[in-house]
């Protein structure tokens, strides 16, 4: 029988009881309009993963970036659209996303309304890595990928 204690984190429109509303990154200002929540992290230790939400308000858009882990995503509001290298896609409530090592990727909220997430990651991986402009030219050949892309 497990000693972990197990809990329900209630939820009432996309706010969790206990869990704070943190700014998505600090180290970086490649970002605009995006707010990240733990949900599952530190102290469910026993767990190989960490399971977050993010939400991205209307015409926001998450950092450019890539990293040697992959990880999963799961649209849970509203719309938007998703840069995965030299593809974007639409992309809606209940939708999935797998995300591969070294994907240059990069989510908008570009419909008019927020974009939210679940987005579950190995607890120890590596740092996001940002790319410079010669791996992007030699990433993204698309013209309207190019110009989509915030940084």
């Amino acid at each position: 029988m497990s000693k972990s204690k197990s809990a329900v984190l209630s939820c009432d429109n996309f706010s969790w009881d206990g869990v704070e509303k943190k700014i998505y990154k600090t180290e970086t200002d490649n970002f605009r309009d995006i707010h990240r929540y733990t949900l599952l992290g530190d102290e469910h230790s026993e767990l190989n993963s960490e399971t977050r939400y993010f939400e991205i308000q209307p015409d926001g858009y998450s950092s450019l970036e890539y990293h040697r882990h992959p990880h999963s995503v799961v649209i849970i509001r509203g719309s938007g659209s998703v840069i995965l290298n030299d593809e974007l896609h639409s992309i809606q409530s209940f939708d999935v996303v797998y995300i591969g090592p070294e994907t240059i990727h990069q989510f908008h909220a570009d419909n008019g309304e927020e974009l939210g997430f679940i987005c579950v990651v190995d607890r120890y991986r590596d740092r996001p890595s940002i790319p410079d402009d010669d791996q992007i030219r030699n990433t993204i050949r698309s013209e309207k990928i190019l110009k989509k892309i915030r940084k």
